[in-house]
């Protein structure tokens, strides 16, 4: 069992090794006595930062022994000739050999950890022969595609001869090129001479766009008899060492291209090379670019042959060997100028993740997150559209510093960058979505480029999930409410309005904060939330936002323009009244008003309800303070007047007047006063056939004032404070047996007058004289008998009724 566990982890320590995030170069060829600086790069963890970084030999048995570390370790032979560099801010170390030999071709690693069987990388170096000199002979080495100048030393005495230049091929020597026009086809349009003048005793021979077949051994003559000058050298030609480049997965890379000015004008490219060494265009400057690759790489061109490739939202796959090259098809060609680059991608990245992907609906919005090294907080940020033009680019559509002017027409009101929610992310939104919105955005910063990151926006079908009126127009000074209807799945979610600027939309605040600012209230139960903004000024106009946020995270939000106006002449939020000439004008208490058209010979009275009715004076008549009315009103309901029930004449008044009607309520008043005089009647009249037995004359006078006493005690008992109007019960509907009140207008003066049937009040007559003592006697005790019964009987009728 033992023996199993010990070959599992044999088994799985390869396959961790060969996942190593450690990145550098494979194979390093140089040549003797020369120099190599190998790069290697290590994750962005504060651990690797900090850790121990080293260069070891393999050797025998797999140990690796260290030759030079960041621990201030240098082994003997690399004194004096070797130094290593960490770099913890662009997380890779350098190491630095110089005065190379052929013994210190190996194997080796470069690493990271306390010891070396940590996090390495493998490298490869080779160091060839490389004197300037081979067996006598001078050697120029050159990378494929690169240009050569060969110096061709002469004497005086040939300095007006012929020159040339041929190639060794066994034991001929082939031309090449002479100074008399000739040039080999296969050199043609890549070699040519260069003859300065006589005082200098050498020409040039310049090579284009080397080829590995233009590799070889040259001799450079000048005349053409035995005593002629002679040269030899020999040109080397190599593949290009691909340079490092090393990205984060959902990162971003820059290759940067440099080809030489002689190809300044030629379309440029990058292409990827496959495991058959075929190469696959990715960019170039003709508009061709790889789908895979779709909206996520951009090539932007400088001068003298300068260019520089940057891809986004990288991906495992990505991972490879690159070229950058220029020809005229904008494609690779053989033994043309290119640049290789190795790219690693490390998938053990802290990078956040964001979305690549977001959706929108045609009027809706979208909100989406960028993120950034925290370390650049304070770098511009920016945010651009990525063109699927020919020449290519990224408009830049926002930054920190608000809406690019260029833009502000297509996009005002509807863009915005916020800084929020901080702690390396930025949130940019966009609303007022429309189809030609649709492409891919780029999330940039003046910072560290390999946060760069590529979102592709879609729009799909459907409804924006908050609402608000489309255009509103608000008066100067008025108060202003603005709704915003959301669904019940943003129930939990913060709501906000906010006032947009061209640099951010500034959230509006509380009410309670700033009372003639916009404030903000929600009602949750029927899923809305408003925008109030008091006595609106002609700053208040512009686009206000409507928006939700989870936490600290923007969601979706809508727009509305509000325009601001002057108010109309005559337009009020109240009724105006319409007086005639020369009459005063008393404005409603209320703003809900209904008008009132006073006929001639009415007066005009206010109502004393919020609800107030407005009043046409007609010519001639004055407006009356609803306060008098209040006050009449109050003395007429005054109980005392029904005692003293006084007659009152009325000069003013006409047969041709119109009464005022009786309110409905007056009847129903009346009968309960009937119900009380039946209450009382009923027992008189028993009384008084009795007394019709005794004497008729008594009987008569003696039911007058039984009526008399009766009236008086109904009058008397009850009190006008049991009715709440005295005009509504003005004994209309018993004219024979009470007082009439009636309302009637002198001299066009409203005035209210307490009326009786008859003018004078009669007075109660005086008992007769009996005609005997027994009679007198008898009448007295039925009087006294009949007055008790009638007193009883009326104290308890009202309580029934």
């Amino acid at each position: 069992m033992m023996l199993l566990f010990f070959a599992c982890l044999l088994a799985v320590f390869p396959v961790v090794s060969m996942k190593s995030p450690i990145f550098g170069p494979q194979e390093v060829s140089r040549l003797e006595g020369g120099s190599a600086s190998i790069k290697c790069y290590y994750p962005a963890t504060s651990v690797n930062r900090h850790s121990r970084k080293y260069w070891c030999r393999q050797g025998a048995k797999g140990r690796c022994t260290t030759l030079i570390s960041s621990e201030i370790y240098i082994s003997k032979d690399y004194e004096g000739r070797a130094n290593l560099t960490d770099f913890p801010e662009n997380n890779s170390f350098v190491v630095d050999i110089g005065h190379l030999t052929q013994n210190d071709s190996g194997h080796y690693k470069c690493g990271v950890g306390i010891h070396n069987q940590g996090l390495f990388f493998d490298v490869r170096l080779e160091v060839s022969p490389g004197s300037a000199f081979l067996n006598g002979t001078q050697v120029y080495t050159t990378d494929i595609g690169r240009t050569v100048t060969i110096n061709c030393p002469f004497s005086s005495e040939n300095s007006m001869k012929k020159k040339s230049v041929c190639r060794k091929t066994h034991q001929d020597c082939v031309l090449v090129i002479d100074s008399s026009g000739y040039i080999s086809p296969s050199y043609s349009n890549r070699a040519y001479i260069v003859i300065q003048d006589t005082s200098q005793l050498a020409f040039s021979l310049v090579i284009n766009r080397l080829k590995i077949s233009d590799a070889g051994t040259y001799v450079c003559q000048a005349g053409d008899h035995p005593s002629s000058d002679k040269s030899d050298f020999y040109l080397q030609v190599l593949e290009p060492e691909p340079q490092l480049a090393y990205g984060d997965l959902r990162g971003s890379v820059t290759f940067d291209c440099a080809l030489g000015p002689e190809v300044a004008n030629l379309p440029k490219f990058l292409c990827r090379q496959s495991k058959d060494k075929r190469c696959e265009v990715v960019v170039n400057t003709l508009g061709k670019r790889a789908q895979n690759f779709q909206g996520r790489i951009l090539l932007t061109s400088e001068d003298n042959g300068f260019f520089h490739v940057h891809i986004t939202g990288l991906r495992k796959e990505d991972a490879g060997r690159y070229l950058c090259g220029a020809h005229s098809d904008g494609e690779p060609q053989e033994d043309w100028p290119i640049q290789a680059w190795q790219l690693f991608v490390n998938e053990e990245t802290m990078m956040p993740r964001s979305p690549s992907l977001v959706k929108g609906v045609v009027g809706g919005s979208v909100a989406v997150l960028c993120p950034y090294n925290p370390k650049d907080r304070n770098s511009l940020k920016r945010w651009c559209r990525w063109e699927e033009t020919k020449t290519g680019g990224c408009l830049q559509l926002v930054n920190s510093e608000g809406l690019v002017p260029q833009q502000y027409k297509q996009y005002e009101g509807r863009l915005a960058l916020y800084e929020e929610p901080g702690n390396g992310t930025y949130t940019v939104i966009l609303n007022q979505l429309t189809p030609e919105d649709a492409g891919f955005y780029w999330c940039l910063t003046n910072g560290d480029a390999r946060w760069w990151s590529t979102v592709e926006l879609k729009i799909v079908e459907g409804e924006p999930n908050l609402k608000v009126p489309k255009n509103v127009t608000a008066l100067l000074r008025e108060t202003l409410k603005l709704p915003c209807h959301f669904p019940c799945k943003f129930y939990s979610y913060e709501k906000y309005w906010c006032k947009w600027g061209n640099k951010t939309c500034k959230a509006l605040p509380s009410q309670d904060e700033s009372p003639r600012q916009g404030s903000v209230s929600c009602d949750q139960k029927n899923q809305l939330i408003s925008l109030s903004l008091n006595s609106v000024t002609k700053e208040d106009e512009g686009w206000y936002w409507c928006g939700v946020k989870d936490g600290l995270q923007f969601r979706e939000t809508v727009a509305v323009h509000v325009e601001i106006k002057e108010r109309g002449q005559g337009s009020k939020d109240v009724s105006q009244v319409n007086a005639g000439p020369g009459k005063e004008v008393i404005e409603p208490m209320s703003k809900d008003v209904s008008q009132v058209n006073a006929g001639p010979g009415k007066e005009v009275i206010e109502p004393r309800s919020k609800d107030v009715s407005q009043v046409n004076a007609g010519p001639g008549k004055e407006v009356i303070d609803p306060h008098v009315r209040e006050i009449e009103n109050k003395v007429i309901q005054d109980s005392s007047l029904f005692e003293k029930d006084r007659a009152v004449k009325n000069p003013g008044d006409s047969a041709g007047e119109n009464k005022p009607p009786t309110d409905t309520g007056s009847s129903a008043g009346q009968g309960g006063s009937s119900k009380v005089l039946i209450s009382t009647l009923v027992p008189l009249a028993l009384v008084l056939a009795l007394g019709a037995l005794i004497v008729g004359a008594v009987r008569a006078r003696h039911r007058r004032n039984v009526d008399r006493v009766s009236i008086r005690s109904y009058r008397t008992d009850i009190s006008m404070s049991d009715f709440e109007n005295s005009r509504d019960f003005g004994a209309n509907d018993n004219m024979g047996a009470s007082s009439v009140t009636q309302e009637t207008s002198l001299e066009g003066k409203d005035e209210f007058m307490a009326t009786t049937e008859n003018a004078v009040e009669v007075e109660e007559p005086k008992k007769a004289k009996r005609s005997s003592k027994e009679e007198a006697d008898m009448a007295y005790t039925a009087y006294l008998l009949q007055t008790n019964n009638m007193a009883a009987d009326v104290q308890d009728g009202p309580r029934e009724a």
